[in-house]
């Protein structure tokens, strides 16, 4: 992995650690804060494996559409404990529940 690599991977997951609680982001936003908004795919991918890295609240973040990581079925309990509000068809209500990096 090379030095730029590792630099996105921990710009990631600074920004996934300012999200607060009750509140979620989506790939496409945290690419944007980055300003790399071509980016979101490599955003989930660092994501995924945030694991290695440490202990960050990766559950609030959903993709453009308010939609929860397929086969991931802790997500939604975690963002009910934080009261965050869902839609009927099961999706994220981004525009309740949305944090742009204010």
């Amino acid at each position: 992995m090379s030095k730029l690599d590792e630099d996105f991977i921990y710009q990631v997951l600074s920004i996934v650690g300012e999200i607060p609680e009750g509140k979620v982001s989506t790939y496409g936003e945290i690419a944007k804060l980055l300003g790399k908004e071509n980016n979101s795919r490599l955003v989930g991918r660092v994501l995924s494996s945030s694991d290695s890295f440490g202990d960050y609240p990766c559950h609030r973040v959903v993709n453009a559409n308010g939609r929860l990581v397929p086969s991931w079925f802790k997500q939604k309990e975690l963002l009910l404990r934080e009261e965050i509000i869902f839609k009927d068809n099961g999706h994220v209500d981004l525009r309740k529940c949305l944090w742009r990096g204010e």
